[in-house]
């Protein structure tokens, strides 16, 4: 177990995870339950050691606990990040000793879906523990696939967005989509359907190509979708998409996307705000997935997911607007919104 600074107290909490047997070897990182049980998705992902699974599980649990924090959930930030095995593994034990190990936390984490994982996987979870979500609905209930609902968020922060920074709607509008997965896929058809142009790129031929086919998308390379000639560019795939590198390519007036992190170091967004780049801060914009996994774990419908989620275009036009009017970065206002959700919470329990 470890620990790290962050801007919240305590600090962040770690667990190792390892199981020889099972190929499962990761971590949890809990970064806050001042509002409720830490919640965030389980990633399965290729890293080349523990310590690139670290790096990415702090990072994420905190942006967690900002994200809960906003879209005003009863949670904390928390996120598991597990290595995929190199060599043959049994996929349903390893995710079951994933389960035993959120079980053996007590409920101080709550474990879904996130990058790499499957409602078969948080079923073969919930085999041997409670405290997980983003299992096939109930009858009448929320649940299933959170990504759905992600995609919705994406998609209404993109066209409050563009209102606010580009004055127009989406029709028209030409978004450069990086990643065709889950999320960014239902996030191109909506588009499609509303009119915009679209320019995408993902490492996996078979996805973009069935979009291209589909939706009429022009298919870029990976390293040039960040300086397409476009209005929006949505990053979408997996995080540090927004670099000094990529922010001086950018030709978009406008950054909304799904993924998570998607500034490389804090130092990016000034670099956005003084080239004049519109930034919808990623954890406000992508809160739609963990309101639905909130609402299925306490026992909550569909309609409570779909009023949570019709606040977060609002939400992201309050942020932009408060940026504009005291010359700040909209990820400056967004963490100084969160901490003081969770600065408040802690000051009612002391």
């Amino acid at each position: 177990m470890v620990t790290r600074p962050s801007r919240l107290n305590p600090p962040m909490e770690c667990v190792r995870l390892h199981d020889a047997q099972t190929g499962l070897d990761g971590v949890i990182a809990i970064h806050s339950t001042t509002l409720g049980p830490g919640a965030g998705g389980c990633r399965f992902w290729t890293y080349p050691d523990i310590d690139a699974a670290l790096a990415d599980a702090l990072r994420l649990a905190e942006g967690m606990s900002y994200k809960n924090a906003l879209a005003g959930l009863p949670l904390g930030g928390a996120k598991a990040v597990l290595r995929r095995p190199e060599g043959p593994f049994d996929r349903a034990a390893l995710f079951r000793a994933f389960g035993r190990a959120v079980e053996d936390l007590g409920g101080s984490y709550i474990t879904a879906e996130d990058v790499g994982t499957t409602v078969e996987d948080m079923h073969e979870v919930a085999s041997v523990s409670r405290h997980v979500a983003g299992l096939k609905p109930l009858e009448g209930l929320a649940g299933g696939d959170p990504s759905p609902w992600t995609a919705k968020g994406v998609f209404d922060s993109m066209r409050a967005a563009a209102r606010f920074a580009l004055d127009s709607d989406l029709d028209g509008l030409t978004v450069a989509v990086q990643g065709t997965g889950n999320v960014g896929a239902d996030l191109c058809r909506r588009l499609a359907d509303a009119g915009a142009h679209l320019v995408i790129a993902d490492p996996s031929p078979a996805r973009r190509d069935r979009l291209q086919h589909i939706l009429g998308a022009k298919v870029v390379d990976v390293e040039e979708i960040a300086e397409v000639d476009a209005d929006i560019f949505a990053p979408c795939a997996l995080g540090g998409a927004l670099t000094p590198h990529s922010v001086a390519r950018l030709k978009a007036k406008l950054v909304c996307g799904g993924a998570n992190n998607q500034l490389a170091t804090p130092e990016v967004a000034g670099l956005l705000v003084e080239r004049g780049i519109t930034y919808a801060p990623d954890y406000v914009v992508n809160a739609g997935g963990i309101i639905n996994v909130s609402a299925e774990y306490l026992g909550e419908d569909e309609a409570h997911v779909a009023r949570r989620v019709a606040q977060i275009g609002p939400r992201v036009t309050a942020i932009l607007e408060r940026a504009a009017r005291e010359g700040r970065s909209p990820a400056a206002v967004a963490d100084e919104m969160a901490e003081q959700v969770i600065a408040g919470a802690q000051r009612v329990a002391a």
